[in-house]
């Protein structure tokens, strides 16, 4: 037993002088080697170019989903009855908020209170209601969504002159 404790310390310590040295070695290029520090700051600004291209990416990506998402939902259609209409807002809000609350899907969230938004007789009213309880991840992606959907008008002044007109 002595042995291999003898034979595990020496392999650790090893390792650990092997280590320190890279570092010291490392440190003293870094110090004192023009050329090294150039090609380290090239790496690095090649690194973030390259965190940033994908970030971009991600993004494109993320609101292409949506306006893939919004034109499912219009295609869909929405209820027009109003007794369906609340009994569709009461299922859209429950759902969201499941799905809110367990962070599964933030997108599927966000499409739960877009599609409850579309049948609420006032949207204004109801975003201001978002914005104090829903999480603002979820109202990100649905003020993207409001904003892919050409056919809703959030516009409080707007709604009121409708409403007024009876456009509803």
């Amino acid at each position: 037993m002595g042995h291999l404790n003898f034979a595990f310390t020496t392999t650790f310590g090893t390792i650990a002088t092997c280590l320190f040295a890279y570092v010291v070695y490392f440190d003293y290029r870094r110090r004192n080697d023009p050329q090294f520090r150039k090609q380290l700051k090239k790496d690095l600004k090649k690194q973030a170019k390259a965190a940033k291209e994908q970030a971009e990416i991600q993004v494109a990506q993320q609101r292409k989903a949506i306006r893939v998402a919004v034109e499912e939902a219009k295609r869909e259609g929405f209820p027009i009855d109003v007794e369906e209409r609340e009994g569709y807002f009461m299922q859209e809000i429950a759902k969201g908020e499941g799905l809110s609350s367990d962070g599964s899907s933030s997108q599927e969230a966000a499409l739960c209170f877009y599609k409850a938004l579309k049948v609420y007789p006032s949207p204004p009213d109801l975003i201001s209601i978002y914005d104090k309880t829903v999480p603002k991840a979820i109202l990100d992606i649905l003020a993207e969504m409001i904003a892919a959907d050409s056919s809703m008008s959030v516009n409080p002044l707007k709604s009121e002159l409708d409403n007024e007109k009876g456009l509803d």
